[in-house]
Parts: structure tokens; sequence; C-alpha cells
């Protein structure tokens, strides 16, 4: 929650974020009133919004980010349900970039203190040139909340007596700033990595979904389709079937006139009528019998099609099979993986054994040397319960591993 006090002692402020830049800004105090449902934002009406809390120093320098989201309803009021302590969390973030007063504290989803509320956080974009820390800093020194600035108190600068020759302490200054950079650039790095890593992860998981919903789609109109070709299949050969019986009456009545065995004059009327009505069935029978034959035909070809269609061009599908997206997964022993668009029902269908496919292995192997991979310890006695658990070293490559071998400590090796 944010309150009507600041969460630094000095200034704070609530950012909305659109795409890479501020939208709106607010101070602490006004978000506080929207948290309590005493005004809304009409038009933030039914929308997930994406904010951050800014600390601020007296002289209005970023000490603290926390990235979160929040729901606004219907009416335009923020979620009455959500209750995450943003300003307790923006004293407890680790280091992140150099905002101009050194490396502030940020919050988001790949950086919680405390996991329970990553799920309400979100990940900046770090990408140089444009991005959401170059936009909030742009925010900030704007300044259009009108923070008041306070000027920092200069120190007096009183000599001070220093031994050793001064060459050397500047040399000495010079190494300590240059090691302060690259430990901060190593922050940013790893911070990027880690929230590249989250966006892959989410990208994956939504490409996995509308995948499984289009193959889901395209299952169900297959069966549809199949099922009216077997009742069409079935309802032909019960034609065929009646259309045979009809046939062999005409030829038995056929015979039967032939014969004379009707020859009396005043069944002959009675003959010709019968003959003329099984014609007009059995011509009946022969065209709703073509008919049928026809939309067997048809439906044939429509299965076939379905089942080799190109996907939609603005569909996830699509733009795999057109090659201007690629899926690409990542396993152990493996590396990532560029998945072609005919393999990527495979891979989701069983990922692992795909995984162990392009290693030369077979699933039950990858997954035991996966094991000793993420654990490796002395496995003698996982059977009895009483495992050994003596530290070994990884097999990193799954063709060299060797079960009972690697997996086995000096004073359990075979």
């Amino acid at each position: 929650m944010v309150s009507a006090g600041q969460a630094t002692g000095d200034y704070s402020a609530v950012f909305f974020i659109e795409g890479n830049q501020v939208a709106r800004e607010m101070r602490a105090n006004e978000f506080g009133a929207f948290l309590d449902g005493y005004v809304g934002l009409s038009d933030l009406a039914e929308t997930d919004v994406k904010a951050v809390l800014v600390d601020l120093s007296g002289d209005l320098l970023v000490r603290a980010l926390v990235f979160f989201r929040i729901w606004f309803d219907e009416e335009g009021r923020a979620d009455s349900s959500w209750n995450v302590p943003i300003e307790e969390l923006a004293t407890q973030g680790a280091k992140g970039p150099d905002m101009g007063g050194g490396a502030i504290r940020l919050v988001c989803r790949s950086q919680c203190p405390d996991p329970q509320y990553a799920a309400e956080l979100w990940d900046p974009d770090m990408t140089p040139g444009n991005n959401h820390f170059q936009a909030i800093r742009k925010a900030v020194d704007a300044n259009t909340l009108k923070f008041r600035r306070v000027q920092p108190e200069e120190e007096e600068n009183i000599p001070v007596l220093r031994a050793g020759d001064n060459s050397d302490l500047a040399e000495e200054d010079r190494i300590g700033a240059d090691r302060a950079r690259l430990a901060q650039l190593i922050r940013e790095q790893r911070l990027r990595i880690k929230t590249l890593q989250s966006v892959h992860r989410h990208v994956l998981s939504e490409v996995q979904r509308e995948h499984r919903l289009e193959t889901k789609t395209l299952r169900n109109e297959t069966i549809d389709l199949e099922q009216k070709y077997e009742r069409q299949r079935l309802s032909n050969e019960q034609l065929k079937y009646r259309l045979a019986e009809r046939n062999q009456q005409y030829l038995t009545m056929q015979e039967q006139v032939d014969s004379g065995g009707l020859g009396k004059d005043r069944n002959d009327a009675n003959v010709n009528a019968e003959l003329v009505l099984l014609r007009e069935q059995l011509d009946r029978k022969q065209r709703e019998l073509a008919h049928g034959d026809e939309k067997l035909v048809a439906l044939d070809q429509e299965v076939h099609e379905l089942r080799h269609r190109e996907p939609p061009e603005n569909t996830v599908m699509g733009q795999l099979k057109a090659q201007s997206v690629f899926l690409v997964g990542y396993h152990p022993g493996v590396g990532h993986l560029t998945l072609p668009y005919d393999e990527i029902e495979t891979y989701f269908g069983n990922p692992t054994a795909y995984a162990a496919e392009r290693c030369g292995m077979n699933e039950p192997a990858y997954l035991q040397w996966l094991e000793h991979y993420e654990s490796p310890v002395c496995q003698h006695g996982l059977e009895s319960g009483e495992l050994c658990g003596e530290p070994l070293l990884r097999v990193s490559q799954p063709g060299e591993f060797k079960p009972g071998l690697d997996d086995r400590c000096e004073n359990h090796q075979p």
C-alpha cells in the first residue's frame, strides 16, 4: 500500500507507464486516494496498468524504483483487493542501475525481495537507447509534479594533509572509480539478462498456450468432418443395399414377364404399373447414391485440405510457418534449439524426449543424466533410502555420462 507520507523521508511519486513512456504522474498521497476508492480514473476503466513507485531524494535524484501492476475496474477505480506493500519493498530492493545518484534500490518481477509479490510486478525494458529507466529519469528531470528541489549543503573545502605522493593517491582513486563503474555495469547486465529471461519465459508460455488453442480447434474441426464423413458413408452403404434389393425385385419381375408367368391379361396392367414404379424408384435411388458419392468426395477433400492447409497469416502458427518468427527452446546438454515448423507439435508433445533425441539418447538415459547434472552427488544407497550424497564432478555432456560410474564416489565405484 501507499500512504500519504513519503516512502523515503524525501519525495515519493507514482508514474503510469504506456509503452516506453511515462503517461501519467501523481504524488504518492494522490495515488493513496485512488487506492482508498475516493476517486476513479474513467479513462483507465477495465485496464491492467503498469506503474512505478519512484522514491526521490531532496535534490530530486532517484533512490528507489518499484515496478508494479494494478487493475482498474469498470468504473475506473483501483482494485480494492490490491495490497502490495510497495513502500516496504522499496526499502528492501537490491542494487540497480545508476540514475545519477549512485546505484538505486530496484524491485521488479525478476528482482523481488519477497517472492509472494513477484506475480504483481513487471520487468522494465533495459534496451540501450530507449528504455524505461531513461523515460523515468527524463520525467523526474522535467519535475511536472513541482517538487521543491533542496540543494545539498556544500562541504567546506578543508585541506587535508596526506602522506605519500599525490600521484599515487590519484592513481588509487582512479582505480577505485573504475572498479565501482565495472561493478555497476556487471550488476546492470545481470539484471538485463534476468529480465530478458523472464520475458522469454512469458512469451514462450503465451506461444504454447496459443498453439494449444489452435491445435485444439483444428482437432475439433477434423473430428467433426470425420464424423460427417462416416455418417455419409453409412448412408451411402444403406442406399446401395436398398438399391440392390430394388434392382433384384425389378429383375425378378422382368423374368416373370418374359417367361409368361403372368400371362393373364387382367394382370398385365398391374405388372406394367409395378415395373414403372420400380424403375422410378431405381432412378431416384441412383440419383441419391450419386449425390451421396459427390458429398462423400467433397467431405473427403475437405478433410484432406484441413489436415494440410496453411495456417492463417495473423496467427502464431502462421508467423512460425512463414519464418517471420522463430520458436527457440532451451534444454541442458543441448542448449538453445531453433524449432522447425514441422517439428513444433512433436516438441510440445514431449519436450524432454525431443531434447533426448537431439542428444542421440533415449528419454530415460537423458533423464538419468539430467538428474546428475542438476544434483551431482553420489547416488549409492538411493534405493535403500540412505543416499551417500558425496559431491561429484559434474559431467556436462549427456553422451559422456556413464550411469553407475559417473554418479558414484570413489568409495562406491564398482
